[in-house]
């Protein structure tokens, strides 16, 4: 039997035909897109959600989204209210299709347990039986540490630095990969860390004329609301720090300019020797500040989140499928009393190569695109 139970329609137009209806009550239709159907009002139609992924067509005309609602979450069943005759078809929205797009490389945490349960667990095998409890815990573990360094698991979000220049780290934020500022034309251009520029104090206590911190009346420090610290970074004229010349100064070459700036390019520091500007991680408040020449810039936060943020169907890559068979594995034999040790080690050694072997698989390296790369670096320069 096929893994594919899509059709054409259903994958790439998200839209599924139903019979026709012959005045049914409360009709019911069982959707078999591989996209959950999302309702936005429940059976009793109050509204839970904003919207629905979904809407329902009868006789070609768009039905109130407020009259139907998903009756049976597990089998994708819609129950739509009234009494309706005529043809019947159900299209999903274009976000849930699109989402769906590319979903094949990827298989459900739920059937990684699943298949786990049918092909490891059981009489004549190393794993006679074990809790499903122990199995989802240790496959929740490995994705988690697989998302660190070897899934695709890098998420990126679309952001507007605001004049205060600080935006809140993501719910599902575990750490950051890069950080860039977006130009006119599209192209992305890094933000650095400030690394030892400046810093964002943990705690801001109110001291008296002796240096002492202050308490309150029960008994805790102080505190300001406010750092002056980062009041002053934030202000800072970041051409100060990297000492960039103003190309549109119509006195650029006087003798003052020349005098203050002769000789001060000698040296350069890598670290404020660009234009880009920088950003921190201020751990107080919880966000992602920046220096004040990125206000109001577009910019692409990407950072690695473990897999696990929301429920059990999270995704791993097919490729990586069988690397998580043998963790679990692993993990469940070298916790169970009275197992040899040779087997955990057998076990351990089979973890690693198929770990190794998923990392290959998934660092997509192509040939083609190293030759390309390639091309040219053997010239010679003359100099």
């Amino acid at each position: 039997m096929g893994l594919i139970n899509e059709t054409n329609a259903q994958y790439y137009s998200g839209q599924q035909i139903f019979s026709d209806l012959s005045a049914a009550v409360d009709p019911t239709f069982k959707c078999t897109f591989d996209t959950k159907v999302v309702s936005a009002f429940d059976s009793l139609g109050n509204q839970i959600l904003p919207s629905s992924n979904y809407n329902i067509y009868i006789n070609g005309s768009i039905q109130n989204q407020d009259l139907s609602y998903v009756s049976n979450d597990l089998t994708n069943t819609l129950t739509l209210r009234g009494t309706y005759t005529g043809s019947v078809y159900v299209q999903l929205n274009i976000p849930a299709v699109e989402d769906n797009y590319g979903s094949y490389e990827y298989i459900s945490l739920k059937d990684i347990v699943n298949n786990f349960m049918v092909a490891y667990v059981g009489m004549d095998k190393l794993i006679p039986r074990v809790k499903r409890s122990d199995v989802i815990f240790h496959a929740k573990r490995g994705l988690q540490e697989f998302s660190y360094d070897t899934l695709k698991s890098i998420k990126s979000q679309e952001l507007t630095i605001p004049a205060s220049l600080g935006l809140p780290i993501p719910q599902d934020y575990v750490n950051y990969v890069r950080c860039s500022w977006v130009d006119s034309s599209g192209v992305q251009h890094i933000i650095y860390p400030v690394n030892n520029l400046t810093s964002s104090p943990n705690e801001l206590p109110i001291q008296d004329e002796d240096g002492i911190p202050t308490q309150n009346y029960f008994g805790g420090n102080n505190l300001a609301s406010q750092s002056l610290v980062e009041q002053r970074w934030d202000s800072a004229n970041d051409s100060d720090i990297t000492g960039q010349i103003d190309d549109n100064d119509p006195n650029v070459f006087s003798t003052d300019w020349w005098k203050f700036t002769y000789g001060q390019r000698y040296g350069l520091e890598p670290q404020t020797s660009q234009s880009n500007g920088w950003f921190q991680i201020n751990e107080r408040k919880g966000k992602f500040t920046f220096s004040s020449d990125l206000a109001g810039k577009i910019i692409v936060l990407e950072y690695i989140s473990d897999g696990l943020a929301y429920d059990i169907d999270s995704k791993v890559p097919k490729m990586a499928e069988d690397a998580l068979y043998a963790h679990i594995n692993h993990s469940i034999l070298s916790t169970k009393a009275n197992t040899q040790e040779y087997i955990v080690q057998r076990y351990q050694r089979e973890r690693s190569a198929k770990l190794r072997n998923a990392k290959i698989r998934l660092s997509n390296i192509k040939l083609g695109e190293i030759v390309q790369v390639m091309r040219g670096k053997s010239k010679w320069i003359k100099h």
